[in-house]
């Protein structure tokens, strides 16, 4: 089989993305971030069939390994890397915006225990190994709230099916959104789904656990609809 070959067989297997990339111009700080930091902490796409530890992608023990899907701006992942410094955090974003928006946090609170996808997550999902992770938080995706739209879903039979993997017994997934159709849909294939047990679901921001804090795009929804906030925990296997 030639090069070529091979090469276009490795990106029919990519699954194809649908968000934006990048927003408006970088200033010439972030740039610098992206440049000089981001290559120092960032995951590389695996390959077909490669495996990744996430213990070992941080500098000693951590007592846990969380995952973020989609960070935005970042804030969650740094205050998590900030109130837990003996968990490593992996944010997973393509956003480029985003990106240099978290690597701004991490340089400016000095956080040494976070660590960046800037890829589509689900180029690193099957290379992580069974129950290898404590948590994974999906706030506020992309809801995709027509019918015709909605395999682009994050949260799915399939995608659960993953998460069930390499979540440990007892792990956590964090889900939260402000729109009623993702709520729905969220709920559904949740409960639905035999690995999954759920702990909480509320639009009641008082009752969500302490350590949960607000993103950027949460402070913003808040004038608008209330999000809604599940907790399911990874049943025994």
């Amino acid at each position: 089989m030639s090069r070529d070959s091979e090469n276009g067989n490795a990106a029919a297997e990519r699954p194809r993305f649908f968000g934006r990339r990048q927003g408006k111009a970088l200033r010439r700080n972030a740039l610098g971030l992206i440049d000089d930091l981001l290559p120092r902490l960032s995951v590389a796409t695996p390959e077909p069939g490669e495996r990744v530890e996430p213990a070992l992608l941080f500098p000693g023990a951590m007592r846990s390994v969380w995952l973020e899907v989609g960070f935005g701006g970042g804030e969650h992942v740094a205050d998590q890397a900030e109130a837990n410094p003996d968990v490593g955090l992996i944010g997973c974003e393509v956003f480029r915006n985003g990106i240099a928006s978290l690597l701004g946090h991490v340089q400016a609170r000095g956080l040494g225990n976070v660590r960046i996808f800037p890829e589509d997550v689900r180029l690193l999902l099957p290379a992580l190994p069974d129950a290898s992770l404590g948590r994974v938080f999906v706030l506020f995706p992309d809801p995709w709230p027509k019918t015709r739209h909605a395999d682009r879903r994050f949260i799915g039979p399939d995608t659960l099916d993953v998460l069930a993997r390499i979540l440990k017994d007892d792990g956590e997934l964090r889900v939260a959104s402000d729109d009623p159709v993702y709520v729905a849909w969220t709920a559904r294939h949740l409960d639905a789904h035999p690995a999954f047990e759920r702990i909480l679901a509320t639009a009641d921001r008082s009752a969500v656990p302490a350590d949960w804090p607000a993103t950027r795009y949460e402070q913003k929804c808040i004038t608008g609809r209330a999000p809604v906030f599940f907790l399911y925990r990874r049943r025994h296997r």
